[in-house]
């Protein structure tokens, strides 16, 4: 068995507001995975994983982000046996001014709006917020398969 895994790196990035605790999302243009999420993207070749989250942060929402926290993975096998991983990231520091990107619009939320049906999620994003919040979770493993079982699974 080959121990090479073809695999597509992510990130994604919770900005927090410390004085109201709103948390700011991105309701994405992206046909194939529409609805209010996270920023972030894809790690570019030559790039670390927390190049490409500062990258993105800014890309996508005008802001320079600081003292970054990773926080966790999700991740899902590919039908082609490969693995897609998001690299999450947290941080309530940052500065400049929010501007709206051409991936979608930026704007501020508190969780409870989030998750209470008034936006459009894309698939699997509410199952992941624990991964951000919780401490004791560090893993969002999609279709995993255990004991033989496929099902979706946190690994705590």
């Amino acid at each position: 068995m080959s121990r090479y895994t073809p695999i597509e790196l992510t990130n994604m990035i919770m900005i927090e507001n410390p004085e109201t605790n709103e948390i700011l999302v991105e309701n994405r243009r992206n046909p194939t995975w529409p609805g209010v999420t996270f920023p972030g993207g894809h790690v570019e070749v030559g790039e670390t994983v927390t190049q490409s989250v500062y990258r993105e942060a800014y890309e996508e929402t005008g802001l320079i982000i600081e003292e970054l926290k990773m926080v966790g993975i999700k991740e899902w096998p590919l039908e082609n046996g490969a693995r897609y991983i998001v690299f999450l990231y947290k941080t309530n520091q940052y500065h400049g001014q929010i501007q709206t990107g051409r991936e979608g619009e930026i704007f501020w939320t508190t969780r409870e709006q989030l998750l209470n049906g008034q936006f459009e999620l894309p698939n699997t994003f509410a199952e992941m917020l624990p991964v951000f919040d919780n401490p004791e979770i560090n893993e969002l493993a999609l279709h995993a398969t255990v004991d033989q079982v496929d099902q979706d699974i946190i690994w705590q």
